[in-house]
């Protein structure tokens, strides 16, 4: 994975489009580089202190994930072959396996979040209204319940802050009926065939979010596929309704965050070594485990 954490590019001596949590996007004229960093955040904070070859990790998986769902929906991704754009040879080295060449598109600021399981801050409004965003439950679930079917729940998207719930009515009427009943029925479908896909690996995905955009109209995936930092991941053989289960992903940090004492608010404290050494450690596994099945 490699000791050193990339935490932000070098001069690439291409235009910065944008620089996210994790991700730096660069303009290639007709086309985007987008370089995933080591930068972790959580919370909607990020941290000082990145995790070694998570970029990679990010990069790959949603590759694989990019290419294994494209008879359900055109997606973003070009290439991971870095050959022909231009780059110093250290920088083409520094990139290589957590950048990737995509199509420009129009974003839809919209996250399409589908959840299996009742879990995060859908369990939370569950206990309030008995619902997620507008969709009724059946009474008495239990944290972490599977639902009798997977629910979409989206929410509006904000490159700064948290991101806001919104109803499916709330969607339609910032976004048109059309757009909206295409991103939802995609979603569900995309969802059904990942959860299919990662359970041959031992794994639940309890919840997830797709991001889209539009090119001349057509309606395309963009952004990262079904990482660990956009999906809920479980190991099934720990999977207990109604006990806390303890995710394939950050969930140490998180859980380190709870007790240590920070405001979660900028800034951010450094994270311990071996904390990072186990995030680190998780992020490979995931990778390893959706690579057999994907591969």
């Amino acid at each position: 994975m490699g000791a050193t954490p990339l935490l932000t590019c070098p001069d690439l001596g291409l235009p910065l489009v944008h620089r996210g949590k994790v991700r730096e996007v660069f303009d290639l004229g007709d086309r985007l580089l987008m370089v995933a960093t080591d930068r972790l955040s959580a919370f909607d904070v990020v941290f000082p202190t990145g995790i070694p070859g998570k970029g990679r990790v990010l990069t790959q998986l949603s590759a694989l994930w990019f290419r294994a769902t494209r008879h359900l929906v055109p997606n973003h991704l070009i290439t991971t072959d870095l050959e022909g754009l231009g780059l110093r040879p250290e920088h083409a080295a520094l990139l290589a396996g957590r950048a990737m060449v995509v199509q420009k598109a129009r974003r839809v600021d919209v996250e399409a979040v589908v959840r299996g399981y009742l879990a995060g801050s859908g369990w939370k409004e569950y206990q309030r209204t008995g619902a997620v965003c507008g969709v009724p439950l059946p009474p008495g679930l239990k944290m972490n319940a599977r639902l009798p079917e997977p629910i979409f729940t989206p929410a509006l998207k904000r490159d700064q802050g948290h991101d806001e719930n919104i109803t499916f009515r709330e969607m339609v009427d910032r976004f048109g009926r059309e757009l909206s009943e295409a991103i939802r029925e995609v979603s569900l479908r995309l969802y059904t065939f990942a959860a299919e896909r990662a359970a041959r690996a031992g794994i639940l995905l309890a919840d997830t979010k797709f991001e889209f955009g539009l090119v001349d109209g057509r309606l395309i995936l963009i952004d990262e596929l079904l990482t660990p930092d956009s999906s809920r991941y479980w190991p099934a053989d720990r999977y207990r309704e109604g006990e806390p289960i303890d995710s394939l992903d950050k969930q140490p940090i998180r859980d380190w965050a709870e007790t240590s004492g920070w405001n979660k608010e900028p800034p951010a404290p450094e994270l311990p070594p071996d904390l990072v050494a186990e995030t680190a450690r998780r992020y490979a596994g995931v990778l390893e485990r959706l690579e057999a099945v994907l591969g």
